[in-house]
């Protein structure tokens, strides 16, 4: 009976591993996509800027051109600040989550080798390897 205890108790680690791995797949998943962002978000603001730069109407070297640069770089910073937000919060909920995964498998190993060591003592209990 305590052999399917551990075994149970053994069951219910490997779900929580399951459930964390996937968990961490999905942080890894959207730590890609913020980072696709930001590199997108990157070359359109460089696109913005050419292109601002040579508009005939606001252009470099107009009145308009240094307020509307400015506009254009607060919107621009203020999107990738947003975007590190994102990523820092998505590393610490990753960080977290490989802390729990570290304790749940090290938890796991523990009570394999309580398992083993229960095995092990069914046997020389059990009659055929004590010999007195």
């Amino acid at each position: 009976m305590a052999i399917a205890n551990f075994h149970e108790k053994l069951l219910f680690f490997t779900k929580q591993e399951s459930f964390i791995g996937n968990q961490l797949t999905n942080i890894q998943m959207q730590q890609l996509s913020a980072a696709r962002k930001a590199s997108t978000s990157q070359v359109e603001y460089n696109k913005l800027r050419q292109e601002l730069y040579y508009d005939p109407y606001v252009g470099y070297g107009t009145d308009g051109y240094t307020e509307i640069l400015i506009e254009l770089q607060n919107d621009h910073e203020f999107e990738m600040a947003s975007l590190t937000a994102w990523e820092s919060r998505l590393e610490a909920e990753k960080e977290a989550l490989e802390t729990q995964l570290n304790e749940i498998t090290n938890s796991r190993k523990s009570w394999e080798k309580l398992l083993q060591q229960n095995i092990k003592s069914d046997f020389s209990y059990g009659g055929g390897g004590g010999g007195k």
